[in-house]
């Protein structure tokens, strides 16, 4: 076992001629199952193809895409883990000073809009040499979509990179097709009916699947209802059983969606994870420092893929799908006992999770006949009667884990999903998740209280989120614990006015909530509800939709939601008094600031945007890069002591002990 070539003495030493592949990408190169480069090289390569890796290449020139010589078959051209520009940039479009996924976490080691750019230098290098497009990046902007970064409509990244094949969605079953066609001496240019792939052909061309819609580019781009309703469609034919196919004209060009690949199925996904990965970076990044991203899965395990929770601003539905499948006990318990001897093993699991750490099926028996309600979600506003509820099977995962030699401790970190939670009538789970798999602090992710604002992102009521806070307080009370929970909060969401924000500040106020960091919303590719920050118009229902999208006005939400920040105080000040609730301004315990004559002085500006792109999630696929920042809470008497004395009136005259 050994990793795959990273240069042409790798090949050589391998004795290979060329590669039936080369696959290019942004990220630096990891063999670990949370990175999508590692298992699809690794399912070509169990398949008998020959893959070789060329990890951000120098872009600025096409020598360094000649490492190889021409592959056989073709390349694959992938961002990494993330799109490329949520890799470089922040919500507030300012540069990032660290990359995950780069060798020592340098910035600078791939181009912006790197499938673009990978690609036109392959074409300058071989010319008409098969392309084939994949990952995070050209999933999401496989159709004409809304870039922030340019705040305009762009084509789809197919069109824009020249290539001839992408893949959208979780590609092996689909690689697997492309490749044995071209192995067979198919050109690329023929292979049009294999399902989870996007090509561009003439007007003429017949089409191998009932199509759902065509829509024009040109009108794309400047109506937005048309935008919005178009969008409404790519969500509905995102199922492999009731899915259609979806076309794009672009001046004399016709861009085709072949409906979505059915999802891997347990026995399959078994089979995916048991390859010889190496489970660690490529040992040429040693002398870097390694590649930060590993560290987040190294000691994690993924035990499913697809989400039903449909959040609008999460990308998993236009990705990975929403209907789930896990894999099976024994396969995770097998992947565990790998980590355990590991070298640098310390006796934590980290994760036992995924893009959802509680779903293992389908969230219902007719999802797997007549496939996902194309206009309702499972889980919100309110729990489907159909939905089936069962955490058995996910516990004695866990609990087969734990029996392990070698392992002291089981973590679950994932995203726990708090309404499916709620909605399990046998809280046996609840009460192990709490007893015995709490590090400290659970992160739970309720994004927000004001109802209003909850169901623009898909999320249930806040009493469903005051109900878990409860019962999980009561749980650790009970088990004589001292655990916290760590909520993900979003400002300036479509639907959010500054009232909102002021409901959410005087929420966290009253429940002792500090957060250290909240996410301002970020709009990227393939979401809902980056449809409605462009259109005012959720895509879903067709209904008009308020958006933040002055600066300022995002300051003020955010500066809300960090109400107790020195630094915020002029902003809170500034919002509570334009939208008439002066009363927070004060000394009571009610109040979110004082008045400005009596405010501690500080001249400093509030911040736009975090430093640092999202750490990998532990499916490595979706996503990554839509992860929040955590926000802490410390509800300890200490605290709470502390709090009321900063709530006092300042005394003007008091000096500060040196």
């Amino acid at each position: 076992m050994d990793f795959l070539p990273i240069c042409r003495a790798d090949m050589v030493a391998r004795g290979w001629d060329r590669p039936d592949f080369v696959y290019v990408t942004g990220d630096a190169y990891v063999d670990h199952p949370s990175f999508g480069v590692a298992i699809i090289s690794r399912v070509l390569e169990d398949a008998g193809f020959r893959v070789a890796i060329l990890s951000q290449p120098d872009y600025k020139s096409c020598e360094a895409f000649r490492e190889y010589g021409k592959p056989r078959l073709g390349f694959l051209v992938t961002a990494g883990n993330i799109d490329s520009m949520v890799a470089h940039y922040t919500a507030a479009k300012k540069k990032r000073s660290f990359d995950y996924y780069s060798p020592g976490g340098e910035m600078g080691k791939r181009p912006d809009r790197a499938v673009i750019v990978y690609s036109n230098r392959i074409r300058e290098a071989y010319g008409d040499v098969p392309i084939i497009l994949g990952g995070l990046e050209a999933s999401l902007r496989r159709f004409a979509h809304y870039d922030y970064w340019d705040n305009k409509v762009r084509r789809s990244i197919l069109i824009d990179s020249t290539a001839d094949l992408l893949t959208y969605g979780m590609g092996e079953r689909i690689l697997l097709r492309v490749a044995e066609l071209l192995d067979r001496g198919v050109p690329i240019k023929k292979i049009r009916d294999v399902r989870g792939t996007v090509y561009v052909a003439r007007p003429e061309d017949p089409i191998h699947f009932p199509v759902a819609a065509t829509y024009d580019y040109n009108e794309l781009k400047t109506d937005k209802r048309t935008y919005a309703e178009a969008f409404g469609v790519q969500y509905k034919n995102q199922d492999s059983i009731n899915g259609k196919a979806i076309c794009e004209a672009y001046d004399g060009k016709l861009l085709v969606q072949n409906p979505p690949s059915p999802p891997l199925e347990r026995r399959e996904l078994d089979r995916v994870y048991a390859l010889p990965y190496m489970r660690d970076y490529h040992p040429s990044y040693r002398s870097a420092g390694g590649v930060p991203g590993i560290e987040e899965v190294k000691f994690s395990l993924t035990h499913n893929r697809g989400c039903f929770g449909g959040c609008n601003f999460c990308a998993l539905a236009f990705h990975q799908g929403r209907t789930v499948r896990s894999r099976s006990i024994q396969s995770v318990v097998e992947e565990a006992r790998k980590i355990t001897a590991l070298p640098d093993f310390k006796g934590y699991i980290h994760d036992v999770g995924g893009p959802t750490a509680n779903f293992r099926y389908p969230a219902c028996d007719k999802q797997l006949t007549d496939g996902v309600c194309a206009s309702r979600k499972c889980l919100a506003p309110k729990p489907c009667p159909n939905l089936k509820v069962d955490h058995s099977e996910y516990m004695h995962l866990v609990e087969e884990i734990e029996a392990l030699p070698r392992v002291k401790k089981v973590f679950i970190r994932s995203g726990i999903r708090f309404d499916y939670l709620m909605a399990d009538k046998n809280d046996a789970f609840f009460h192990k998740l709490v007893r015995d798999n709490v590090s400290g602090q659970l992160k739970v992710a309720p994004e927000h209280c004001a109802d209003g604002v909850l169901a623009c992102m898909g999320k249930p009521s806040f009493e469903v989120y005051e109900g878990f806070r409860k019962k999980f307080f009561s749980i650790t009370k009970g088990l004589q614990k001292e655990q916290y929970l760590v909520p993900y909060l979003m400002s300036s969401h479509p639907g959010s006015t500054v009232r909102d924000a002021i409901e959410l500040a005087v929420c966290l106020k009253k429940n002792g909530y500090a957060p250290e960091q909240v996410q301002d919303f970020y709009p990227t590719p393939g979401t809902a509800s980056t449809v409605m920050y462009y259109t005012g118009i959720h895509p879903l229902t067709g209904k008009e939709v308020y958006v933040a999208t002055d600066y300022h006005e995002k300051q003020l939400q955010r500066a809300l939601l960090q109400y107790n920040r020195p630094q915020n105080a002029d902003l809170v000040r500034e919002a509570l008094t334009r939208e008439g609730r002066s009363d927070l301004i004060g000394y009571s315990a009610e109040c979110l600031v004082r008045p400005a004559s009596h405010a501690p002085s500080s001249a400093s500006k509030l911040k736009g945007g975090e430093k640092h792109a999202g750490k990998p999630q532990k499916s490595g696929h979706a996503s990554a890069h839509y992860k929040k920042d955590s926000v802490k809470k410390d509800a300890s008497a200490r605290q709470r002591t502390a709090d009321k004395r900063k709530a006092s009136p300042a005394r003007p005259h008091a000096k500060k002990k040196k």
